[in-house]
């Protein structure tokens, strides 16, 4: 059994729209079925129970090593807790090689489940002992450590519900909903709208005290204290019990409460000082410790806290019982799980005196014993929820108070006997205000029912009706894809939208390119969903970074598939036919929204029949009406796309918008059929996003597919007289596409400058100069700058093997360097002559062109 690559897919993929991982898993002759390894299952199933069904029930078929990985790396995520339940074994071309594919909640917990996995199986193979428990309990902790906590995670869960799509950002608790222009981001229960200065005047006790009193709040009496000897002579001045806390501490660190001695004064006074160089001494307002969450203007959840305690039961010591109490599988050491795990630490042990007990002490039955008197559950302690009991007037306390110190999620501290009265009715007052609030005891209190926080948060975030996300076009295909992404962006862009685009140039927003190189994968259309300032989004949507990572995006608005065509890089990555290739490209079309639509060549078979797994409507395009893909959809009342004439003609029952060819200059009048076909599927792509014709029309004359608009896609140049075309066509079907519309363009002499990519195959590069050599009267081969894994001269061998047997090219010559080639072909032009030369480095090439024209 070897693996040769894991990858992470992170997004609706070639396999589900779960996030998985994939590995390619090889096994020996042996290993291709375990029925053939004597004793394997019954050892692999000693070692790990649960590990479930390994073939289906009436499946007869071998079971291999391959896909028992894959079961038990599931079910040992499932049995750690993670909730996945996909997972799948795909044979290869290749004899013994499988492709592994299981879904993942957090990708670390995954990937070390593989791992996992694959020890358990060696297990077994050797007979080996393996830590079950300890295997889950590593599952478990790397889960703890990098899930979302409880509060986060609820608002995420909430704008799940919401349709809302999330990312996040970084380990922690960063998170980005929505996309572009309509983002907003969190960080726990902060959002990006929480006030700065609203925090920081929280985390200032004495100055949130004088606030509220001046928006009539009330609030315990105290001030802040220099030393231990300044907080006893405040104490004596209240002559009473006191609270000590830091003057900018939170989650009830360093807090005391009920301090009634001058010992138990200065222990609390250590605690605090720990936690902030300035001190607060404050009354002790006797009664419950209450908090309310306010969200926006709404106090959304109310719970009494209790604080840290057991009960004595005449048999146990204090230490015994605390341990019994944080065996509950609730308490945990974190904000992870609903309750925290009690502490015995100074405070406790200074409480403990007060009520004349040790931790070694055995208290009567029935005996409350109290570690510590603040009531936060970070320190141990438990909530009810009370949000039903709140009196209209203490809620409307608690709003005043987080607007007065200028929070949209604002915690805030009550202390009082009872929320059924107001405030003032019965002594009681704020004793503080926090930002980011944890929501833990909101979300799974000790007792009452858990409250919707989550979902409150995001509704303050998200009004009705408003998902976060922009208008997202996803563009597929063989040929075509570059120019269509580029005219669907420009007619979005002339209907005022700020619009981000990614294509095997760069990556591009408001027009402008802030990244080179080929973008058209996920990364790249991740990185165009950050940015602020993008109000809709296009994105070529190559077939490697979907088998590579996924999509990028849970869902699209529209799918554009131009063709499939004899395909292109078949042969890599396991896809070996066109057949595999479709299924590649049609993964956009599978995550199309429900109200979304699939943009579909009807003339293309492959992308004709994605039209039965688009979960949205579909609109066709074709030259041909009469084609019967297109006349049965029409006939449907259904959208279609077409050339009638000297019009491009869109058509849905009985409404009708025609556009003259002679107006979309890509198609110089209608000569060039391939852009007639980009701009049919433009056209459907931007009348799904309900883009007004008038805007349709004017980004279609306005498009100029020169060099700078739309680099290597039948740039045009004049030069001395001869028509000069560069191209980045580079498959067969880009060949053929460039011999039609060049064959219709009239010329002298015809010319071609061609070179291969080295990851075609060997029959692909032979094809493109067989067809050259059909149309063309002189060929010059050239050999580029990367041969992509072939032998110095390997793609030249193979392209004039293609030339054998050329019906019209006469004149071959073979060279050395892009530039060079180019340089002979333009010396050899006379007027009249027609030039095509298929550009290797897109950029340098045609600025080498231009450079050359503009010195003529």
């Amino acid at each position: 059994m070897k693996v040769s690559r894991i990858r992470a897919l992170r997004g609706p993929n070639l396999w589900s729209r779960h996030t998985a991982i994939e590995a390619i898993v090889s096994c020996t002759d042996t290993e291709c079925d375990i029925a053939k390894m004597s004793g394997f299952e019954g050892r692999l199933r000693a070692r790990f129970p649960e590990i479930g069904l390994l073939r289906l029930p009436g499946h007869a078929e071998a079971v291999t090593i391959a896909h028992v990985l894959e079961v038990a790396a599931l079910g040992l995520q499932a049995q750690a807790g993670c909730p996945v339940t996909f997972c799948r074994t795909s044979a290869t071309m290749e004899a013994g090689v499988y492709q592994v594919v299981f879904e993942y909640s957090e990708e670390a917990v995954g990937r070390l489940a593989f791992k996992l996995a694959r020890d358990l199986c060696a297990s077994a193979l050797e007979d080996t002992p393996f830590d079950l428990p300890g295997a889950l309990a590593q599952l478990r902790e790397l889960d703890e450590d990098v899930r979302l906590g409880p509060s986060t995670g609820s608002i995420v869960e909430a704008a799940v519900k919401r349709n809302i799509p999330y990312r996040r950002l970084t380990e922690g608790s960063l998170v980005q909903f929505g996309w572009g222009s309509r983002q907003r981001r969190i960080q726990a229960a902060e959002t990006d709208l929480s006030s700065a200065i609203g925090e920081a005047i929280a985390q200032d006790k004495e100055l949130t005290k004088k606030l509220l009193e001046a928006a009539g709040v009330p609030v315990p009496q105290g001030r802040p204290v220099a030393d231990i000897e300044d907080a006893w002579v405040a104490m004596c001045e209240i002559a009473g019990p006191v609270v000590v806390k830091p003057l900018d501490g939170n989650q009830g660190k360093g807090v005391t409460v009920n301090i009634v001695t001058r010992e138990h004064l200065e222990i609390a006074y250590a605690a605090a000082a720990k936690i902030s160089s300035e001190v607060l001494l404050e009354r002790f307002i006797p009664g419950s410790d209450f908090r309310m969450l306010v969200v926006g203007d709404q106090l959304v959840a109310a719970a009494r806290r209790e604080p840290p305690m057991v009960i004595g039961d005449g048999v146990h010591s204090v230490r015994e019982l605390v341990d019994q109490v944080n065996s509950d599988p609730r308490r945990g050491d974190g904000h992870a799980t609903s309750l925290t795990k009690m502490r015995i630490d100074s405070i406790a042990l200074a409480r403990l005196e007060v009520q004349g007990l040790t931790v070694d002490s055995i208290p009567d039955k029935g005996r409350y014993v109290i570690l510590r008197n603040n009531a936060n559950l970070s320190t141990g302690g438990s909530a009810t929820d009370v949000t039903d009991d709140v009196h209209p007037e203490m809620a409307a306390s608690a709003v005043a108070a987080a607007q007065m110190v200028g929070l949209d999620i604002c915690g805030v501290d009550v202390v009082c006997d009872s929320v059924l009265r107001p405030l003032d009715e019965q002594g009681g007052g704020v004793v503080e205000v926090n930002a980011a609030p944890g929501l833990r005891m909101h979300l799974q209190p000790s007792f009452g029912k858990g409250r919707a926080v989550g979902d409150a948060i995001v509704s303050m975030m998200f009004e009705a009706g408003n998902d976060g996300r922009i208008p997202l076009v996803a563009v597929a295909g063989t040929n075509g894809k570059t120019t269509t992404v580029r005219l669907i962006s420009h007619i979005l862009g002339c209907q005022g939208l700020r619009v981000g685009m990614t294509n095997s140039d760069g990556v591009y927003i408001q027009g402008k390119r802030i990244d080179t190189g080929d973008c058209s994968g996920p990364k790249s259309a991740r990185n165009v969903l950050l940015h602020p300032d993008v109000d809709a989004a296009v994105f070529e949507t190559a077939r490697g970074g979907v088998l590579r990572e996924g999509l990028a995006f849970d869902r699209c608005n529209v799918a554009v598939v131009t063709n499939i065509g004899m395909g292109d890089h078949l042969g890599l990555n396991y896809i070996s036919t066109v057949e595999d290739l479709s299924v590649v490209k049609r993964v956009v079309v599978q995550n199309v929204a429900l109200s979304g639509v699939a943009v579909l060549n009807a003339a293309d078979p492959m992308s004709a029949a994605m039209a039965d797994i688009c979960p949205g409507s579909v609109t066709f395009f074709a030259q041909d009406r009469s084609h019967p893909v297109m006349a049965a959809h029409r006939a449907q009342g259904k959208r279609v796309v077409y050339v009638e004439g000297n019009q491009v003609v869109a058509c849905e029952n009985t409404f009708e918008q025609r556009v003259e060819l002679s107006h979309i200059p890509i198609t110089r009048n209608g000569v060039i059929g391939f852009q007639i076909e980009n701009a049919m599927a433009s056209i459907a792509a931007v009348w799904a996003l309900g883009v007004d014709w008038d805007t349709i029309r004017r980004g279609l004359a306005s498009f100029v597919n020169d060099a700078a608009t739309a680099p290597g896609r039948f740039n045009f140049f004049d030069y001395r007289g001869a028509s000069v075309i560069a191209d980045y066509g580079h498959n067969p079907d880009a060949i053929l596409a460039l011999i039609s519309a060049v064959q219709n363009m009239p010329a002298k002499k015809r010319m071609v400058v061609i070179s291969g990519a080295g990851d075609r195959r060997d029959e692909d590069i032979r094809l493109q100069t067989e067809i050259l050599g059909d149309v063309f009267d002189e060929v010059i081969l050239y050999q580029d700058q990367c041969q992509r894994g072939r032998a110095d001269g390997e793609v030249l061998s193979l392209l004039r093997a293609g030339l054998i047997n050329a019906k019209r090219a006469k004149i071959t010559d073979e060279i050395n360097g892009e530039f060079l080639a180019i340089d002979t072909a333009l010396a050899r032009l006379m007027p009249g002559d027609l030039c095509l030369i298929l550009i290797d480095q897109v950029d340098e090439a045609l600025a080498h062109i231009e450079k050359t024209i503009a010195q003529s």
